[in-house]
């Protein structure tokens, strides 16, 4: 590919963080009506004893349902986030909170395996993992991740916060578009560089038969929408183990260190602070999230803890895909990452 300024991507989900930042629009407070309609839902849960995973007809959302759709639409065509803020977090058990975020993310789309573990609801916790450890990944840790996408290019990533850190932790949003826009401006060589293939270590995350590492660009375009796969550096560094021929080369490196320095640019990106029972929703294919390092309690029922899901839409909701990721894609299709035995 050979950028040229006619090329600047202009939409939406090409955003600039301070214009952002306190635009409330990607705020969705829920009213009354859908806290008493994700209470009536829970209540029936019960009432049917059903437990994850369970359908949308299961978790009926008789309004809410339809401005979820909406929000939905707003990730593929709008600035590709979302906070849904406002449930009672203290009314609900651990177990209830996980109930009624299934229930939402199922009205979204189909939630995947997201690790070898076969997790379709994950957990966002310091497990006591670093990176120094070249299969452990970094929600497994407390440490600061770099701006990234998620292993898979599933369609929408979702956070529920049960409980928030000591301090820090406090997420981090950049328009992976932006990042391609200002990179084709100032380093247009860097940004050609970002469509060749990059070699990813899966962090013993890879099915059975397939090899322990792939390849993907970073950035490729479909149908003119451009998409995103940056994955957190150690994924790029660890898959040296796999030979000498996999590391990346000097202008690969030097393209990974421009993307971060962009995308770390104040200017450029947006800061989130998760209050107990908020929802995140992002595009998983146009924006790049990032995270501080924190610091936990010591007591285990305060810690900092997380749920998340992978969640693939329909294929007429979703964003076009390069043929270059489509092998990556139909693991998504097909349910996610396999559970290892």
């Amino acid at each position: 590919m050979n950028f040229n300024q006619e090329e600047i991507i202009v939409d939406a989900g090409a955003w600039i963080g301070p214009r952002i930042q306190d635009d409330s629009t990607w705020i969705h407070q829920l009213d009354d009506l859908a806290i008493a309609e994700i209470e009536n839902a829970l209540t029936n849960l019960h009432k049917i004893k059903a437990q994850i995973p369970f359908s949308a007809e299961a978790f009926p959302l008789p309004t809410f349902a339809a401005k979820l759709k909406i929000i939905l639409d707003k990730l593929e065509h709008g600035c590709g986030f979302a906070l849904l803020r406002g449930l009672p977090r203290e009314l609900y058990t651990d177990e209830d909170c996980a109930l009624i975020y299934w229930g939402i993310g199922v009205h979204l789309g189909n939630p995947i395996s997201q690790n070898a573990r076969g997790h379709r609801l994950g957990h966002v916790r310091d497990e006591g993992r670093s990176y120094e450890d070249p299969d452990a990944r970094g929600y497994q840790t407390h440490q600061r991740m770099d701006f990234h996408c998620d292993l898979l290019p599933v369609d929408v990533l979702g956070l529920f916060c049960l409980r928030t850190a000591k301090s820090g932790g406090v997420s981090a949003l950049v328009s992976a578009l932006t990042v391609h826009n200002v990179l084709g401006v100032e380093r247009p060589d860097l940004l050609n560089t970002t469509y060749g293939l990059f070699n990813v270590d899966w962090r013993n995350e890879e099915p059975e038969g397939e090899q322990p590492w792939f390849s993907i660009p970073m950035f490729s375009v479909r149908d003119g929408k451009v998409s995103s796969r940056f994955c957190s550096r150690p994924y790029y560094e660890s898959v040296s183990r796999y030979g000498e021929t996999l590391v990346l080369t000097n202008l690969q490196r030097e393209a990974l260190d421009k993307v971060q320095e962009i995308a770390n640019r104040p200017e450029l990106r947006l800061s989130m602070s998760f209050q107990e029972g908020d929802i995140q929703l992002i595009n998983n294919h146009m924006i790049m999230h990032a995270r501080e390092a924190f610091e936990d309690y010591e007591d285990e029922a305060r810690k900092r803890h997380l749920l998340r899901m992978w969640i693939a839409v329909s294929d007429d909701q979703r964003r076009p895909l390069s043929d270059a990721l489509s092998g990556r894609y139909n693991w998504v299709k097909n349910g996610g990452i396999p559970i290892k035995p």
